[in-house]
């Protein structure tokens, strides 16, 4: 898979798996490098090719296609190179103003979208919002998406969230880590989740200052100013494990060098009980 192929489906895994979800099997980004398909551009303001500055320019409701993926934009701006074979190679594409990136059961929106080859990096930038919708899933961030290959990482930034049915992951920031399983596929081990992290389920709102999700357990670590709601009833301590997949919560008080060890505070109304 291209480097920018997996960037989009990076992202739609980072919802996938924060919100519980089995594998995602969705089709792919494959906009990048490693791909004989050509690049097909077309414009209604037209198109502009700068030779000495190797770019091409399209202007106007322009739609830069590849395969079954297609980037449309106000203004595409596509940088190449010359290969000493004969041919080009483009290392980089830009796209500016009521950007959409469309493949088969996914579409990202925003207002600008670069797509770096060399580095293997997309980011997806947004006036107001950056918008990620599946089939199943929708991830949103008031600043930024962006995946990063070499680092075997896609963040979701500003005011991230994602959501599945029932259950919804916010944070300041969301990132998602990749390793390869035994088979050799890519997959997401482990997801955090930083600044004013809040996690709804069916039953439970749970809130942090970070968290760690571990895909393989479907446990949420969360750390810092730790709260959970529950029926009406409220536990609050320093850090708490949530499992996504049972839906059991566990909380734990804070260790300190003096004084000993703080406890869990628990808050009952009158005519609630705890639900398991």
């Amino acid at each position: 898979m291209a480097p920018a192929a997996k960037g989009l489906l990076a992202a739609a895994v980072l919802t996938a798996v924060l919100l519980g979800a089995g594998p995602l099997l969705a089709q792919s980004l494959n906009f990048g490098s490693g791909s004989d398909e050509p690049i097909e551009i077309n414009a209604e303001q037209g198109i502009e090719w700068q030779q000495e500055k190797l770019v091409f320019l399209a202007r106007g409701k322009a739609v830069a296609k590849r395969g079954e993926v297609r980037v449309h934009a106000d203004l595409l701006r596509a940088y190449y190179r010359e290969k000493k074979g004969g041919g080009t190679d483009i290392w980089r594409l830009d796209a500016k103003g009521k950007v959409r990136i469309i493949s088969p059961g996914e579409i990202a929106t925003g207002e600008e979208a670069v797509y770096d080859v060399d580095n293997s990096t997309l980011v997806l930038k947004g006036g107001r919002q950056v918008r990620l919708k599946t089939r199943q899933d929708t991830i949103t961030a008031t600043s930024q998406l962006e995946y990063w290959e070499k680092k075997q990482m896609a963040v979701a930034r500003g005011n991230a969230e994602a959501i599945r049915e029932d259950k919804k992951i916010k944070a300041d920031v969301l990132a998602a880590y990749f390793h390869k399983d035994k088979s050799g596929k890519t997959e997401i081990h482990r997801v955090e989740a930083f600044g004013n992290v809040r996690i709804d389920t069916a039953k439970d709102q749970a809130y942090a200052e970070r968290g760690v999700y571990n895909v393989q357990s479907g446990i949420a670590t969360l750390t810092g100013s730790v709260k959970i709601l529950r029926a009406g009833n409220e536990l609050t301590g320093c850090s708490a494990e949530v499992n996504l997949n049972t839906g059991i919560s566990r909380l734990f008080g804070c260790n300190q060098s003096a004084g000993g060890q703080k406890r869990v505070r628990g808050l009952i109304k009158p005519g609630q009980k705890l639900q398991k």
